[in-house]
């Protein structure tokens, strides 16, 4: 047998999912005659389009849009939509997104900042009041609700990269939705752990309203389990109206007019205006040099550039002459990983309200002060954030690229799960088939604070999408999903191909690390203790007893470590290759 491993697991609940406890088992795993031997699979290959999405029948919409003529765009957004069907538990037209595209023909990435803002009349006084005064907002419930950004992004996209029309685009999710879809396995598995939470949040009141997310999400009065056909005609009919009226039936029209009507009848303070006063913006990705490798973040409200200082930190240490089974490698990411996270506690916020010295913080010059916190016998407790000079929880990764050479790294996401709670809707029960986001759960709640809660404020941010170009040539569309989870992960694919020579399947399939405990951008105490290493069971178990050595507390957990998804473009031939991981129910596919 190639593979064995066991893994010991210890119950938890992560930003970006549920990892769960397993009892001891052995990896029954059969060989592959070629390539890495962590791969699961090979590569996808193809020449004409490529999609990569976490559920394989969004993947097919993609590659039916890009058959029938249309960009990769339009092909993402169609993938996206279908996601948010079936996918519930990660994302929807209820959250937000964040892109970056390669256009071809301008040889040039593209940045689209999808996210929502904070409800116009309310303070942070009056939130806190609502909140019971505590400092730390609920997971479900109105108080985390922020106005949805995904449905303006599409819109966005399309006018600018976009050539089916958005009626077109959206019909595969329509049909979908009425005729019905079979659940997949990992799907089943979320869907019902986010039911039993919405529950739990009912019986003790957090939750305002409960019965339309059970109209909608537990048709039979439980969670749909893997293989049974769900059907949303609720969320057919929402995406019928904005494939005919376009953006403004959300945020303008009939459909601002439900949500508005709902949220006055649960008392909380949106309203059509803030729905209306909605807007994304295109923004610069910000990059650095990864050994000849230029890495591209999405700047802040998000946590991109966390990536991007752990990567600069990362560059003097010599990762492949240390060995991934060497305790000195995963030591020295996690110590990278705690740095980069103190100061994305200090300084990630919305720049419209505050400025984050993102230049500074990306220079070569700070990240060599910052790689002198690294002691190699023994791991940090605590991390202060720097002083750059000038300085003033579940989602879906996809990815789709077409025949003219359009990438699109695409990421969105409900924030905690399948989000609030909360489906707007009539009173008579008819509702718009979608739940709206907690994001807001990410506000800080002391005034003072880079990422405190203000009135028209997009939260701190944790999805991300990625893309690396060499050469000034697209090279990767990337993004690994889950929380605090995505910069770390980002880092991690970053070295396995550059450092380790990994393909973009073998890069996802190798064990991870997931550094749990860092300072947050929130109302919460500092990281005293060092945190908590979560590693997979391919990491040797004389690799954890080192660890433990040095001081870091260690185990082995299941669940906390992401979805990944990619797209790698030769620059020679203009081959595609596409990888989706094992850990989700995804698929890569091509033609």
């Amino acid at each position: 047998m190639r593979r064995i491993g066991i893994m010991l697991a210890t119950a938890m609940i992560g930003w970006g999912g549920f990892a769960h406890a397993i009892e001891p088992i052995i990896k029954d795993q059969g060989d592959r005659v070629s390539g890495a031997p962590q791969a699961t699979r090979s590569a996808v290959l193809g020449v004409n389009g490529m999609a990569a999405t976490s559920q394989p029948l969004a993947t097919q919409v993609a590659l039916d849009i890009l058959k029938a003529g249309g960009t990769a765009v339009d092909a993402a957004i169609a993938a996206n939509a279908a996601l948010g069907l079936m996918e519930p538990t990660g994302n929807g037209i209820g959250g937000d997104l964040f892109a970056i595209i390669w256009d071809p023909r301008t040889k040039k990435l593209h940045g689209l900042n999808a996210s929502g803002r904070s409800p116009l009349g309310q303070t942070l006084a009056q939130l806190k009041k609502a909140n019971g005064g505590k400092l730390e907002l609920p997971p479900h419930g109105w108080l985390p609700v922020t106005v949805p950004g995904a449905v303006d992004g599409w819109f966005e996209m399309h006018g600018k990269f976009g050539k089916l029309p958005m009626s077109q685009i959206l019909a595969p999710t329509v049909s979908y939705a009425e005729a019905g879809f079979p659940i997949s396995e990992a799907i089943a598995y979320y869907w019902d752990r986010n039911i039993k939470g919405f529950e739990r949040s009912a019986s003790s009141g957090m939750l305002q309203e409960a019965g339309n997310m059970r109209r909608v999400y537990t048709p039979n009065g439980r969670s749909p389990v893997e293989g049974e056909i769900f059907r949303n005609p609720d969320l057919a009919r929402t995406l019928k109206t904005i494939g005919e009226k376009g953006r403004d039936a959300f945020y303008k029209g009939e459909l601002g007019d439900v949500m508005d009507a709902y949220f006055q009848r649960i008392s909380a303070p949106h309203r059509k205006s803030d729905l209306a006063a909605h807007k994304s913006e295109w923004i610069d990705p910000v990059s650095v040099n990864y050994r000849g490798y230029d890495v591209w973040e999405l700047p802040p409200n998000g946590q991109g550039i966390a990536a991007l200082q752990m990567l600069n930190i990362l560059e003097a240490y010599d990762l492949k002459a240390m060995g991934r089974q060497s305790a000195d490698f995963w030591h020295v990411m996690v110590e990278a990983k705690k740095i980069a996270f103190a100061d994305r506690a200090k300084y990630y916020a919305d720049p419209a309200f505050v400025k984050a010295p993102v230049r500074e913080l990306l220079s070569d010059d700070y990240a060599a002060a910052r790689r002198k916190l690294i002691r190699m016998d023994q791991a940090a407790k605590s991390v202060d954030a720097g002083i750059p000079d000038k300085a003033g929880r579940d989602t879906i990764y996809m990815t789709v690229a077409d025949k003219d050479g359009m990438m699109v790294s695409l990421i969105q996401s409900n924030y905690r799960g399948m989000g609030s709670g909360l489906v707007p809707g009539s009173a008579d029960g008819r509702t718009l088939g979608f739940m709206l986001q907690d994001r807001g759960e990410m506000f800080a709640m002391e005034a003072g604070h880079a990422n405190a809660y203000q009135p028209g404020k997009r939260p701190f941010h944790t999805i991300i999408p990625a893309f690396i170009t060499k050469d000034g040539q697209p090279w990767l569309s990337f993004g690994l999903m889950g929380g605090a989870m995505q910069p770390q992960g980002h880092a991690q694919i970053v070295v396995n191909m550059v450092d380790f020579g990994m393909n973009v399947q073998a890069a996802g399939d190798a064990a991870r690390f997931h550094h749990d405990g860092s300072t947050e951008p929130l109302s919460a105490p500092p990281m005293t203790d060092g945190g908590k290493i979560e590693l997979e069971a391919g990491v040797p178990a004389a690799v954890v007893a080192e660890l433990k050595k040095r001081g870091h507390q260690v185990e082995y957990v299941t669940g906390a470590y992401g979805g990944y998804q990619a797209i790698l473009r030769d620059p020679k031939t203009g081959v595609y290759w596409g990888a989706s991981e094992f850990r989700k129910d995804g698929q890569a596919a091509g033609y």
